[in-house]
This record gives structure tokens, C-alpha cells and sequence, in this order.
């Protein structure tokens, strides 16, 4: 079994990030074998600093999380995150959007309503009808633009998909669920869908362990798994860490961050008492 954490060092870590590594740490640590892992996920460039790297991996070995090996930054991987958009462009499962966000929101408010996805309005199509010649005049003249999965395109190569999720059991793939996503963009090469897919691949992960909120986002992966070859990884959506207004913590929780808890006097073993995995983890 190889698992692993992977955060963005956008921020401090805080207990609902604990939650999440030492679910991660402890399948793999409960397993003969078992190998737990680290990944920073740095490819939203502007928010990144050096310093949440550090503050990162300090928090995890404070709390008695280790992890094998050095610690992978996707910045380092942008040549494989090419050659796998490469790879979709070949067989026309991608296109380019030139849609800015306020010419998505006028298409919207044209169409009357967004189309919805699980937790976010679903992309309208715009450029997905743009004539081959439209895009690479387009292209030529330097407009920004991103990258975007033909979902319709994507679902009759793959036909029907499920995965395997060690809480909610089979699921069907909703090929539309979360429309024409993005996968790259022109400033960083890449974007969340495409590099999660490929660096797990990469690193053999075998069960992804994450907060049931990307539950849906795995509608996704799940059919880049088959269109670009990678092996299927089992999977455990665990709840999450909510704050006293129900809502899931976020790095504006700089109050529950690890380093703050440090800083206010908290011990390691004080910080875990309130993250026990074993409310969430899978029964065996």
C-alpha cells in the first residue's frame, strides 16, 4: 500500500490537514509495508512560498508524521504534465478556452442560469464549438487561454467507467458531472486534474486518501486514468473537519493552524487527540 499527503503550500497547515495526512499515514502504517508519502502541489504559482514548504514538513515531523523519501514539488514535473496534454491533444479530447471569467459569467446570465455541477457552476461550452481555423487563429495571435477536456469526446472513447471507494463503495463515472473541466492553462502548463492524475501514477499510489468534498473531482480522474493509460488506484473520500458554523476548515483558520496551536503552548499529542483517525478510517 502507498499513500500519500498532498498539500499546497499555500498556507499553513491546520487540524483538518492533519486529519487528512494521518488518515493517509495511518492506512499506510496499518498495512505490511506500508508506504506514506509526501507531495507539495505548487502549481498554483502566485500563492506559493518557500516558507509553507518549510512550515510543511516541519508541523509533520513535530506530530510525528514522517514520510519516505524526499517530499515531491510538482513544479519539478512540468515536462510529464506536457507530454500528458500532448498525449489528449493528439487524439482531440482537449480544446482551448479563450473565455475570460467575466465573458463565463455574461454566457451564463445569457443562458439564464449556470449550468450546476456538485459545488460549483459547470462551464457553459463557449469555445467548444469554435471551427479548427477559429482556434489556431486564436492561438496565433497570443490570446491566454486554457486547455479544457472534451467530456463528450472523452466519454465515447472510455464508455462506461466506475471506481472503488472504500466508504461509498462502486460508482458510477458521471462523464458530465463536472463538464469540460480545465487541465491546463498557458501560464503554468498544467492545472490540478492533470497533475493529481499523472504524479499519482508516478508515485505508485495505490489508495488515494482525500476529503470527501473532491469526491467529484474523481469523475474526472478516473476517465484521464483510462485515456492516458495510468493504473486505477483505490479510493477513501473521508469526511471532514468542520469549524463551529459547520463549515469545513480553510487556511483563513489561521487560529487552528498547527503553528499557531505550537506557538499558543499545545502539545503534539494534544494537536492528535483532536484529529484521531480511527473516526474515520475504512473498516477493515
Amino acid at each position: 500500500m502507498i499513500t500519500r499527503f498532498a498539500p499546497s503550500p499555500t498556507g499553513r497547515l491546520h487540524l483538518g490537514h492533519v486529519l487528512a495526512a494521518r488518515v493517509a499515514f495511518s492506512l499506510a502504517r496499518n498495512s505490511p509495508d506500508g508506504i506514506f508519502l509526501l507531495r507539495h502541489e505548487d502549481i498554483d504559482g502566485p500563492r506559493v512560498r518557500e516558507e509553507f514548504y518549510q512550515s510543511t514538513e516541519t508541523d509533520l515531523n513535530w506530530l510525528g508524521l514522517p514520510w519516505e523519501g524526499l517530499a515531491l514539488r510538482q513544479t519539478s514535473r512540468t515536462a510529464a504534465y506536457a507530454a500528458a496534454l500532448a498525449s489528449l491533444r493528439e487524439r482531440n479530447l482537449v480544446y482551448p478556452c479563450f473565455c475570460t471569467r467575466k465573458e463565463i459569467q455574461d454566457e451564463w446570465a445569457r443562458m439564464g442560469a449556470a449550468p450546476q455541477g456538485p459545488d460549483t457552476q459547470v462551464y457553459p461550452g463557449t469555445c467548444h464549438n469554435l471551427t479548427p481555423h477559429e482556434q489556431l487563429a486564436k492561438l496565433a495571435s497570443g490570446l491566454p487561454h486554457a486547455w479544457r477536456l472534451d467530456a463528450c469526446a472523452a466519454d465515447v472513447l472510455t464508455g462506461p467507467l466506475t471506481f472503488h471507494d472504500l466508504r461509498f463503495g462502486e460508482i458510477p463515472v458521471q462523464p458530465r458531472l463536472l463538464g469540460d473541466v480545465v487541465l491546463a492553462r498557458k501560464d503554468i502548463g498544467t492545472a490540478y486534474h492533470l497533475a493529481v492524475v499523472v504524479d499519482d501514477a508516478f508515485q505508485n499510489i495505490t489508495h488515494v486518501t482525500r476529503g470527501e468534498d473532491l469526491l467529484a473531482s474523481t469523475h474526472v480522474h478516473r476517465r484521464l486514468q483510462v485515456l492516458l493509460e495510468l493504473p486505477e488506484p483505490l479510493y477513501f473520500h473521508h469526511p471532514l473537519m468542520l469549524d463551529e458554523t459547520g463549515k469545513r476548515l480553510a487556511k483563513r483558520h489561521d487560529s487552528l493552524s498547527i503553528a499557531s496551536l505550537r506557538e499558543a503552548g499545545f502539545s503534539a499529542s494534544e494537536i492528535l487527540a483532536r484529529t484521531d483517525p480511527q473516526f474515520y478510517l475504512p473498516t477493515p
